[in-house]
């Protein structure tokens, strides 16, 4: 099967071209204003190199920032409607309480509050008030807002009374988008809601921002599938991921993630990926990025959904020098770094430019760096390695050494004798890791719920065929699926046997 991988970053997009296993072809370029015109830049730059017809590419995958940064910037994002489920237990602290000002201004429109929902053992709070479900249902209507975010109280142990406001929607308000909070989140009603609404104030720009991929797509003539990556290093095809925008926000350094296990061979270790603006740092199990299962921000938001274990630096090949201060970022060049940093003619002193008269890499005028005094260079790229080390520190389970595996664009700022790590291993290809991450991706299904008054291997039954029928749905061939991932939690505070049960299964996208 031949794939194209597409991970677009805030400094660079990097492409490539795998037929096979074999990387055929492969470009980083300066990721764009407009982004698409970068993504068909590189679309066209992997193709000429191979030689290939567009009409022989199987799929396109892509990965891309677009969404996390909407919500960080506080752009693109639509006002909303938020219904919460689980009056009166759920009365003092309502939707959006614990948002940032500026981010609730933007996205918050009407909010209704209605009863109902379910207590922590499966029994209701109270009867589900349809007549306050539907009169909410004509008032979205006349309101002319179009996307909602649907939350009830223990949604996670049974989504009935959820599923139950997405009928009477789409019978009311047919053209309304609807997130259905147990489709996403976990358990804690609050982080949980919190991820259901930025999806919906996500999922007009995420229609667009994929009808825009399928545009550049159609402009380099390819009828390949288009697949977006995911959190937990698998895809989505585009017209399922396109409903669960969210599910994208850590989408590129888990590709360089599983980019950096395909490229090395090695399944386990820790991924420094260093790219234009940060560096991000992970654990590796089995292949895959190591899930976080406590709250994660996201532009001061608190949510709790499928996320990787992440730490996020502010090095990268693009950030800025501070001499006098002796301080390296967090601000970044981005994608100008070709016309800022001092050895392309910039007046920006980036860490590329320290690398430069270091001798560490070949790019753009040395001379310009050439008055660099070499001691203080030296200095300011042990502050890099400092920065580098503690973050691989904060990421250990254990004490000892580590296996380190550098890659991406900027992963000159990792020296091979890295403190804690008991190995640096650069691999063929790393700088375009992330893209090789997302051409390698397969689909993913998973269950994480509540279940009662089951026995074990009745319940990881059914866990499993909830996963299998979702990872279908994204794209998945059915006779390839295995399942990476079980968790089975007994909840002793609930009655009726609970057990909170996981269930991830991964399989090659459908031919």
């Amino acid at each position: 099967m031949r794939r194209i991988g597409i991970d677009v970053g805030g400094t660079n997009t990097d492409a490539v071209l795998l037929d096979g296993d074999g990387v055929v072809a492969k470009t980083k370029t300066a990721t764009t204003s407009d982004v698409m015109s970068g993504i068909r830049a590189a679309m066209g730059t992997v193709l000429e190199q191979s030689g290939l017809r567009p009409g022989s590419i199987d799929a396109v995958m892509i990965g891309t920032t677009h969404f996390t940064n909407a919500v960080v910037q506080r752009r693109g994002l639509q006002p909303m409607v938020a219904i919460r489920i689980g009056l009166p237990a759920s009365r003092s602290l309502g939707p959006f309480v614990d948002w940032p000002d500026d981010l609730r201004d933007v996205v918050r429109g009407d909010v209704f509050m209605i009863e109902g929902g379910h207590e922590y053992d499966g029994r209701p709070i109270v009867d589900l008030d349809e007549t306050a479900l539907v009169d909410a249902a004509h008032a979205i209507a006349r309101s002319g807002l179009r996307s909602v975010a649907v939350a009830a109280a223990f949604s996670p142990l049974t989504g009935a009374c959820e599923g139950r406001a997405a009928e009477v929607l789409a019978d009311i308000c047919p053209d309304c988008q609807v997130t259905l909070s147990h489709r996403i989140g976990r358990i804690g009603l609050l982080e949980r809601e919190n991820a259901a609404l930025l999806n919906a104030s996500l999922e007009p720009l995420a229609h667009h921002t994929t009808q825009a991929f399928r545009n550049a797509l159609a402009g380099s003539g390819l009828e390949a599938k288009l697949y977006l990556t995911q959190n937990d290093g698998t895809v989505l095809l585009a017209e399922q991921a396109e409903r669960f925008p969210v599910f994208s926000f850590a989408s590129g350094p888990t590709n360089s993630m599983r980019g950096a296990a395909f490229l090395s061979g090695r399944p386990d270790g820790m991924v420094v990926d260093v790219g234009g603006t940060t560096a991000d740092i992970g654990m590796l199990q089995s292949g895959f990025p190591r899930e976080a299962n406590n709250v994660i921000e996201i532009g001061g938001v608190r949510t709790l959904f499928r996320m990787p274990d992440l730490v996020s630096i502010g090095l990268g090949g693009g950030s800025l020098v501070d001499l006098d201060k002796g301080t390296i970022g967090p601000e970044s060049t981005g994608y100008e770094l070709i016309s800022r940093a001092m050895v392309f003619g910039g007046n920006d002193l980036t860490t590329t430019d320290l690398a430069v008269a270091a001798g560490l890499l070949d790019l753009g005028n040395r001379d310009r760096v050439g008055h660099l005094n070499s001691a203080r260079v030296g200095e300011m790229l042990g502050v890099a390695h400092t920065m580098a080390a503690e973050a691989v520190d904060r990421m250990k389970t254990a004490a000892g050494g580590v296996s380190v595996l550098a890659v991406g664009g900027g992963s000159f700022l990792i020296p091979d004798d890295l403190p804690g790590a008991s190995e640096v291993i650069r691999v063929e290809h790393g700088e375009v890791a992330n893209a090789v991450g997302a051409a390698i991706a397969q689909v993913s299904g998973e269950c994480d719920q509540v279940f009662t008054d089951l026995d074990r291997d009745e319940m990881l039954a059914e866990a499993r065929q909830i996963a299998e029928v979702r990872a279908v749905e994204g794209g998945a061939d059915r006779t390839t699926l295995k399942i990476v991932e079980v968790e089975d939690l007994p909840l002793a505070y609930l009655p009726g046997n609970a057990v909170r049960a996981r269930v991830r299964v991964v399989g090659d996208i459908a031919a």
